[in-house]
């Protein structure tokens, strides 16, 4: 599938901003700490990936109500839905001047009554984007950070209504970041999040 920049600007999706905060000191304490371990912007790039999905559990898995969405409360916190593990990976991989986007898939939600946006990231490197899914790994997902195949969490099913969103965005999607500020809680957050884009 075919990749779409919302902006032809690469330097846009190096930008930081009040959600993708990579200035702030706990990213950057982060950042440094997993930069000294890598060899190269690859390694890097797979190092935080690892550190976001394995560090920062999925708060619907630990049944954590607290609702973060700014990337460096989600690293302070250590938790987060899938939208705000994606906020944290993308300002880790900024703040190391990595082009990263944030993109959405549209999935069936976990009764199968209805559909849920899923939100992933993607990150450049040798002039291509590759999708990457931090949300955590749990029996029956196995995702991976890859750059030559994706090893995503959820392969959509288009029978099933689900679908990859193609648009790479610079900056968290509005409604998915009204949401986020909004909600008092996970469970309400899961009532405010919308379904498609």
């Amino acid at each position: 599938m075919q990749l779409i920049q919302e902006t032809a600007d690469l330097s846009a999706y190096l930008a930081a901003d009040e959600v993708i905060d990579h200035h702030h000191p706990m990213v950057r304490e982060t950042a440094a700490r997993l930069a000294a371990e890598a060899a190269d912007s690859y390694a890097y790039a797979r190092l935080a990936y690892e550190f976001v999905r394995d560090t920062v559990p999925h708060s619907a898995d630990t049944g954590d109500p607290r609702v973060t969405w700014r990337a460096s409360d989600v690293l302070t916190r250590r938790t987060g839905i899938c939208h705000a593990k994606a906020h944290a990976l993308t300002a880790l991989l900024r703040a190391e001047d990595i082009p990263t986007a944030l993109c959405y898939q549209r999935l069936r939600d976990d009764r199968g009554q209805g559909h849920v946006l899923h939100g992933l990231i993607a990150v450049r490197f040798h002039g291509a984007w590759h999708r990457q899914d931090p949300r955590g790994n749990k029996p029956g997902v196995d995702a991976r950070f890859s750059l030559t195949g994706e090893r995503l969490a959820w392969t959509p099913d288009p029978a099933a209504g689900e679908l990859h969103h193609p648009l790479l965005y610079a900056a968290a999607h509005p409604a998915v970041l009204d949401a986020l500020r909004s909600a008092p809680d996970r469970e309400a957050l899961g009532r405010a999040l919308p379904s498609a884009l």
